[in-house]
């Protein structure tokens, strides 16, 4: 047997930024590096897996919507492109508080690759080539471009790594293992041992994802239909209402029960979750369901979704139905279940192993400490969910193009979008499993909320160059009506004369005095809806209204998040100095030292939120750099 030649290398060409992955990560970082006018190259291991779905093929859903918001106000693309291709939009917690609400669509799974990908083939500056990352070439600490199989060298001024699940991928289906990337396609192996080789900290963890069936072969009449919703909803801020699908799928709920709980627990002794063969920590927010029936083995049935994966197929997703036991244990525990009794198994369901980089590797710009100009982003920093990834995308398709530019990090505080929180988070607190975006990681989600994603930060996206000029003028106009009519509400005044017979009859206390519109707005009871029966209301958007709305109604709570935010300002504007050397602090925690070191706070307010440093190891840091500020001064 020959042995395989070596690849000679050689120069193919230069570019300012380069994205190796085309995931939801890869296709927003590169997107956003070439609208901020760099030359950048996306490389991805195969153009028809680009903005691929291998699990649900949905977008939104609690904290994550919010997320999808937010990328569309800065001008990213996964709000446009849902919005063209769903087949099902629905709003989630709608009997709950503005805090928590959030949009969720189903996507077709084929349409949104397909639209995403003509997208960035339109997008000025902007090159999409098929090719396998192996190594990074790296000078004096700097990243300078990659290597592909092929030989090529493709160099740049930074690079951004979102290679996924793909990461020394290894898929697992009961006894059955073999190296692979998701879906079955081609992984990555010799990137993953090359940031070794630069003294990266790789560590492995696991996601998986439930059997597909043939539409033809469920009985629906045993499920319960779950319909999107009549009323317009959209992602993105500037898609029109008269754009809205009214022809929409149908989503189905079953359950499991007594019988499917049985036919896991007699093949435990085949389920890799339980046999040792897993070795990669899986996410605890979406548990398979072998996972569920052995930890909450009171329940006596788990709800099930079946989700269609596309208009023009008969393939349909059963969520959270997630295995990898083996595939005849998952036939006979999908035939356990109502309206599944036929069903005809089109893939089998699995695990996927993959590797990720430490986030506490990361700055908060995304950048890399080890290695120069070198980001990373979306699965590969740890993290769970196509929302999460692209948003880490922008980010660092944004600051790989600022550092081109030779401008400032951009970076999103804990305070002004879900997206600061989650890379806060990673970069701050590490994670020890897939990390997934939950409201109450927010600490200030009455403030980020999906409602205002544009108000907190089109201006940004507008600075940075990613918000179109019609885009950002449409929204000055909105932020001008919302102001307009929040001054006017507050002038305007409803007597009791006019307002008391309708209090009444709705079984509400009368009014003494006359109040402000705002006042009024502010009941529980009361919306624009019931404004119009008593006053004259001006004929505004309805997203106008709504925000006006809110944000009365809120307001004392609203300003009370804004004192805290206030305060956070204040100790994240005190900067931990360069020159600082933990291990000369006397006094500070040993687990302080060790995290503090590790980390590299750039603030006292982030030191502060890294596990293990206490608040009296934040006085005495706070001492030592105000010491040494009077010695160096």
């Amino acid at each position: 047997m020959t042995e395989p030649k070596a690849v000679r290398e050689f120069d193919a060409a230069t570019y300012d930024v380069i994205v190796v992955g085309a995931g939801h990560a890869g296709c927003e970082a590169a997107l956003a590096a070439a609208r901020m006018g760099q030359e950048t190259l996306l490389v991805t291991l195969n153009l028809d897996m680009l903005a691929f779905m291998p699990c649900n093929p949905s977008v939104g859903g609690p904290a994550k919507g919010v997320v999808v918001r937010e990328i569309d106000a800065l001008g990213g693309e996964m709000g446009h492109n849902i919005d063209k291709t769903y087949i099902q939009m629905r709003m989630l917690n709608t009997g709950k508080g503005p805090a928590v609400r959030a949009l969720r669509a189903q996507a077709d799974k084929a349409a949104y690759h397909r639209s995403m990908k003509h997208t960035i083939e339109q997008t000025p500056h902007l090159t999409l080539r098929q090719g396998l990352a192996e190594r990074l070439i790296v000078e004096d600490g700097v990243c300078k471009g990659i290597v592909t199989s092929t030989g090529a060298r493709y160099r740049a001024q930074a690079v951004v790594l979102t290679a996924g699940t793909s990461s020394r991928g290894k898929i697992i289906i009961g006894e059955l293992m073999y190296s692979s990337g998701p879906n079955n396609s081609l992984p990555s192996i010799h990137l993953s041992e090359n940031l070794e080789e630069l003294g990266f900290k790789l560590r492995r963890f696991k996601t998986g994802t439930p059997p597909r069936v043939d539409g033809n072969t469920i009985d629906f009449d045993q499920t319960e239909e779950q319909p999107g919703d009549k009323e317009p909803h959209h992602f993105s801020f500037s898609t029109p209402d008269s754009v809205y699908l009214k022809d929409q799928l149908s989503c189905w709920m079953t359950y499991t029960n007594a019988q499917t709980h049985q036919i896991i627990r007699d093949n435990l002794d085949r389920a890799p979750m339980f046999s040792g063969v897993i070795e990669g920590v899986g996410p605890r927010y979406c548990p398979s369901i072998e996972d569920k029936v052995v930890r909450f083995a009171d329940k006596p049935r788990h709800q099930l979704f079946l989700e269609p994966e596309g208009r023009d197929t008969d393939e349909y997703y059963v969520g959270d139905f997630s295995t990898s036991m083996p595939e005849e244990v998952q036939l006979q525990m999908l035939h356990s279940v109502a309206g599944l009794q036929n069903a005809r198994l089109m893939r089998p369901g699995y695990a996927i192993e993959y590797d990720i980089i430490e986030p506490w590797q990361l700055r908060a710009n995304l950048e890399t400490k080890r290695v120069q100009n070198l980001f990373t982003a979306g699965q590969m920093n740890g993290t769970s969910g196509y929302e999460e990834a692209a948003g880490q995308g922008l980010m660092a398709g944004i600051n790989a193009a600022l550092r081109v530019q030779g401008r400032e990090p951009f970076i999103l505080g804990r305070d002004e979008a879900y997206i600061g929180v989650m890379i806060d988070d990673l970069v701050t607190k590490g994670t020890n499993e897939p990390y997934r975006l939950l409201t109450s990681r927010a600490e200030y989600r009455l403030i980020l909320r999906h409602d205002n994603a544009d108000l907190r930060l089109t201006d940004k996206g507008h600075d940075l160059g990613l918000v179109k000029a019609d885009a950002y003028a449409h929204f000055c106009a909105k932020r001008d009506a919302i102001n307009a009519e929040r001054e006017r509400v507050n002038k305007v005044r409803i007597k009791p004369a006019i307002a008391n017979a309708w209090l009444e009859a709705h079984g509400s206390a009368p009014l003494k005095d006359s109040v402000t519109a705002a006042e009024f707005l502010r009941r529980p009871e009361v919306d624009y809806d019931v404004l119009r029966e008593l006053i004259t209301v001006p004929d505004l958007d309805h997203q106008v209204l709504e925000q006006v709305a809110i944000q009365e109604k809120y307001q004392g709570y609203i300003q009370k998040d804004e004192q805290r935010i206030a305060k956070l300002r204040r100790q994240e504007a005190k900067k931990i100095p360069a020159w600082v050397d933990y291990e000369q602090i006397s006094g500070l925690a040993t687990e302080a030292r060790q995290k503090l070191t590790q980390v590299e706070p750039a603030t006292l307010a982030q030191a502060g939120r890294i596990s293990g440093v206490n608040p009296a190891d934040l006085a005495i840091l706070s001492v030592y750099i105000e010491q040494g500020q009077r010695v160096n001064a």
